[in-house]
């Protein structure tokens, strides 16, 4: 799965997730307790009119049915984040090719019985740079100047 697919799920359930949040808050808020709740906000009555007698058990099925759902989504979006670190850290081939010690490139680098020479007016481009350059490393020598 590529990022781009990826990140269109997350987008997707994120959506979803804060729908399916939102629906719970509002259903765990509807339902009965023994002071009568939020439904008692909306007047005595106002569920039992609206879904009719059974409301209790309506409620109980639909806070059942959204907390279930709340579950899926959040471990759904737990292994999608996962997967998008994941490929994330991949590298791609072209990364890999310039992350190669120059000497496999075919480069001649420093070292102890090669030296580096750099033509005048050329542009040096270091491949790598480090601040504990190695002691045995032999000194880049410029050409005599004519």
């Amino acid at each position: 799965m590529s990022t781009y697919w990826t990140n269109a799920a997350i987008d997707v359930l994120l959506f979803f997730f804060v729908i399916v949040c939102l629906l719970m808050c509002l259903v765990v808020l509807m339902q009965r307790s023994k002071q009568e709740g939020l439904g008692a906000a909306f007047g005595g009555g106002f569920t039992d009119s609206v879904w009719g007698a059974q409301t209790s058990q309506v409620l109980v099925k639909a806070t059942v049915w959204l907390a279930a759902l709340f579950f899926i989504i959040s471990i759904s979006l737990a292994r999608l984040y996962t997967h998008r670190a994941m490929l994330q850290k991949q590298i791609t081939p072209l990364e890999q090719q310039m992350l190669q010690p120059a000497a496999k490139a075919g480069v001649p680098t420093a070292g102890a019985g090669n030296p580096v020479t750099v033509p005048p007016g050329s542009a040096v481009v270091p491949t790598a740079v480090s601040l504990h350059p190695p002691t045995n490393a032999a000194p880049v020598t410029a050409p005599p100047a004519k």
